[in-house]
């Protein structure tokens, strides 16, 4: 019998840990990591454990590089190397990589002696860019240029909110580069259909507008002003409308969307 803490290609909801989501990206990387112990080298998953109450002292780290790209944005980004597979973090909608999930996976791969990127999206935190121009295509490239040129063989994907939906493409259009993912409440197709469920009215008034304020807590303004342009061109990026062609290991938590249902075993 499974625990709860188990994940194989029939059982793949991971609860999250009492501390909260920033330990459910460690926990998800660490087991990983202890399942493929053959593969890779000796189990990791001694090294720590389920409270990590060493990650709490994480804090802010402002110094970055820039990945130069012809026609686009420079993307900032953080690169810690290490033995494969590395680990990439995808942060959330208009998050940057230096929130508390990405600072403590840095901390734990380090920990670990395994590479790690943490990026920011372009228009968002220290990349160039404007976030009035983005669309999740555009963050899409972003996610396969840091594949494409910051890493070396397959890595495992930590994809965040929104991030987890540009995981599962990540793990589509790149095979071949992903060891596994490892999704935190996964946001797949989540602006689109949350969107949609919109009285006309609302929706009317946002098409007019150029503008939707989206309620968050997590921003000052209590919304983010995601534009208009995303959300339509975001509807060419849904992806639980059909089985998704992933095969890779996963470990996927997602309270309200099922992705585990979707991806083929």
């Amino acid at each position: 019998m499974l625990s709860p803490w188990q994940s194989s290609r029939r059982k793949r909801r991971v609860p999250v840990p009492p501390s909260g989501r920033r330990d459910m990206a460690v926990v998800g990387v660490t087991r990983v990591f202890s399942r493929g112990k053959q593969k890779w080298g000796a189990s990791l998953a001694h090294k720590t454990g389920l409270g990590f109450p060493h990650l709490l002292d994480c804090k802010q780290k402002s110094s970055h590089i820039l990945l130069n790209r012809p026609d686009q944005p420079k993307l900032a980004y953080n690169k810690l190397k290490g033995k494969n597979p590395g680990v990439v973090f995808l942060p959330g909608i208009f998050s940057n990589m230096n929130g508390v999930k990405a600072l403590a996976l840095e901390d734990f791969c380090k920990s670990v002696g395994h590479a790690f990127v943490r990026f920011d999206y372009r228009g968002c935190g220290s990349s160039e860019g404007s976030v009035k121009e983005c669309t999740l295509g555009k963050w899409r490239k972003d996610v396969l240029s840091v594949l494409d040129e910051l890493t070396e063989g397959p890595q495992i994907l930590v994809g965040s909110s929104l991030g987890g939906w540009l995981m599962l493409h990540a793990a589509i259009a790149r095979p071949e580069k992903i060891a596994a993912l490892v999704g935190i409440a996964v946001a797949a197709d989540h602006i689109v259909s949350t969107f949609q469920q919109l009285p006309v009215e609302a929706k009317k008034e946002i098409e007019e507008k150029g503008v939707w304020k989206l309620p968050t807590k997590h921003s000052e303004e209590g919304f983010y002003s995601v534009p208009y342009e995303l959300i339509q061109e975001a509807e060419n990026h849904c992806v639980l409308n059909s089985p998704l062609p992933i095969k890779c290991p996963d470990l996927l938590n997602c309270s309200r969307w099922p992705i585990e249902d979707q991806a083929m075993a």
